[in-house]
Parts: structure tokens; C-alpha cells; sequence
């Protein structure tokens, strides 16, 4: 495969993305798709090369597809666990990571819990000019770049199987339902969503939907609203994606109880019957089943795209490494 124009060295945010880039990545993880569904499914594209996965954070559809994908490329993969590693010992996260730039690292994955490290590592491993290709995994509350790329794959790809492309989201309303405020999945999402050009409403309680997430829909071709109730977010909504409840980042009481808040904000199949008759439901997971999306909701193939978005994660994250790492990055 012949790695189409590509520039950048680091994947760290969505802000600044590029219709362009987001047509790259589209066009190269359909590519990948047609290759995961032959009978062999790995391509030499990466050969030779080191992919680390430093998952300071528990992980287990990131970590996974993250690693699958570098294998699918013939990469060699490393995998950190922090409860078995030097951090324990007071190893800083920089050391370790300059530890495995000194193994041969060509390629960092990195996930953690505060905001602004795959930032400093990957400012870090400039410094050194070490040519290594930084990927957020998911830092914080800040942003998780990849899984917005495959929940706009996912769409696209529904939309026209062949040639997925951010115009076809154009004029399109999909609503984002749930804890808006804790999530980096959203916040990635709110970048790639609006510069489709499509109509995007939040919902969910004032608790975890403050207004300053109507910034993210200033100067971008698509438009943003903000609901505190669920029905004019669902109203001829053609996608809706629920958002999971963080109870673990939630540092006070910010909802009455779960089972209001799914009175309230739950997604079933009744509520749908304000989107359009063909609405298709995302969610980045893991779910709280019953909490945020109804079980048979969820597991109704005619609506529920979950599925679909954890097949899109390979391709897409194949897409990202083969394009960070195919020597055009930088």
C-alpha cells in the first residue's frame, strides 16, 4: 500500500484537524477493512518496526484494538502494565518512557488519567529528536482522538460502504447523550463532528453538560446546541450516541440517582420514536446497561451500530499507526 500524504508526526487532539486528514484517514481504514475481511489478514506495512502501548489507565477495547492493529501490520508490540513496572519503584513516567525509546520504540500509545501527558511525552521525545510517533490513547478529561475517528468512520462507512468521507455528515443531526463534562470521547467527537458540517446537540442534566461546551461549536462549518432536556436533542435526530455515566471522575454528588437519571436521560426504543425512522445508536463503552442505553436497545442489531464501532476500531487505528509510522509523519 502506498500511504497517502500524511505530515504529521504526533496524533494528540482533533483541534486543528483538516477536512483532508480526516478524508486520509477514512479512505486509508477502508483500505484496512477490505484487508480484515480476507482470509489472511495481515500486511507487511510496519514491519520491522516497534509499537508501545503505555496504558497508565485501565483499558480493555483501546488496549486491545491498539494492539491487534500493530500485529494486522506486522509490528512488533510492547505492552506496559504499571502495576508490574519501575513506577512502582518512583520510575517517572518520562523515564519510562525514554526507557522504551532505548528498547527501539518507533511508535507510543499512550493512555492516562491526567490530561496533557501524551503532550509532554511526545514533547519530550522532540527534544531528543528521536523521530518516535505519539498517539493519545485517551488523557484526562481532555481528549481521545481515535475513538472519535472511529465513531466517524463507523458513520461514514453506513452511510457510503465505498468511499467513507467527513461530507457525508453534512446537514446531518446527531445528538450526544449523557455525561458530557467527564468525557474526552465527546470532546474529540465535538472536533470531528462539527467540521463535517453536521448539527450536533447535547443533552443531558446542567450537572454534567455546563455551558461552555457551546465554545467547541464557534467558528466551525457544522453547529452545536446545548439541551438539558433529551427530547429536542432526539427530535429528528438521524444517529444518537449515549455517553457512559463516570461515576469514577465524579468527585461530588452530580445526579439524584441512576434510576432518574435513566427516567430521564436513558436511551430506549420508545425515545427513538422522536429521531427518524432509520436513527442508529453509538456508544464508545463499556455500558451501564439499563443506565444509559436499555439492554434491548443495545442488543437490537436493526438500531444499535455498537458493534460495528468496535470492528471500525482495528481499521481505523491500523490506519493511524501505518500513516504515523509509513515514514511520512514529521
Amino acid at each position: 500500500m502506498t500511504a497517502p500524504s500524511w505530515t504529521r508526526r504526533h496524533i494528540l487532539s482533533l483541534a486543528d484537524f483538516t477536512p483532508a486528514e480526516y478524508d486520509v484517514i477514512l479512505q486509508t481504514a477502508a483500505s484496512f477493512r477490505e484487508v480484515l475481511s480476507r482470509r489472511t489478514k495481515k500486511v507487511p506495512a510496519l514491519q520491522g518496526q516497534v509499537v508501545t502501548n503505555l496504558f497508565f489507565e485501565p483499558s480493555t477495547r483501546t488496549r486491545s484494538s491498539f494492539e491487534l492493529a500493530a500485529k494486522r501490520l506486522s509490528a512488533d508490540t510492547l505492552n506496559f502494565t504499571p502495576g508490574t513496572s519501575s513506577l512502582t519503584k518512583g520510575e517517572t513516567i518520562l523515564d519510562t518512557a525514554k526507557t522504551y525509546l532505548a528498547m527501539g520504540t518507533d511508535l507510543m500509545v499512550i493512555r492516562h488519567r491526567e490530561a496533557g501527558v501524551p503532550q509532554t511525552i511526545a514533547a519530550a521525545m522532540d527534544h531528543l529528536q528521536a523521530g518516535v510517533g505519539v498517539l493519545n490513547a485517551g488523557d484526562g478529561q481532555h481528549e481521545h482522538p481515535s475513538q472519535a475517528l472511529l465513531d466517524l468512520f463507523t458513520l461514514c462507512v453506513l452511510l457510503d460502504a465505498k468511499q467513507p468521507r467527513l461530507a457525508l455528515l453534512e446537514g446531518k443531526k446527531i445528538a450526544i447523550v449523557g455525561d458530557i463534562v467527564h468525557s474526552r470521547v465527546a470532546r474529540s467527537n465535538l472536533w470531528s463532528l462539527t467540521a463535517s458540517g453536521a448539527e450536533v446537540h447535547l443533552a443531558g442534566p446542567p450537572t454534567l453538560l455546563p455551558k461552555l461546551f457551546a465554545t467547541y461549536g464557534e467558528n466551525r462549518p457544522g453547529s452545536l446546541h446545548l439541551h438539558w432536556e433529551l427530547e429536542p436533542a432526539l427530535e429528528k435526530a438521524d444517529f444518537v450516541m449515549a455517553l457512559r455515566l463516570q461515576r469514577e471522575r465524579m468527585s461530588q454528588h452530580l445526579l439524584p440517582s441512576l434510576r432518574e437519571y435513566h427516567q430521564q436521560f436513558g436511551l430506549t426504543h420508545d425515545r427513538l420514536r422522536l429521531c427518524q425512522p432509520q436513527v442508529r445508536v453509538l456508544h464508545p463503552g463499556p455500558v451501564n446497561r439499563g443506565v444509559e442505553i436499555s439492554s434491548e436497545l443495545m442488543d437490537d442489531p436493526q438500531v444499535s451500530l455498537i458493534p460495528q464501532q468496535v470492528t471500525s476500531g482495528v481499521a481505523v487505528r491500523m490506519a493511524l499507526l501505518y500513516l504515523m509510522g509509513s515514514g511520512r509523519g514529521g
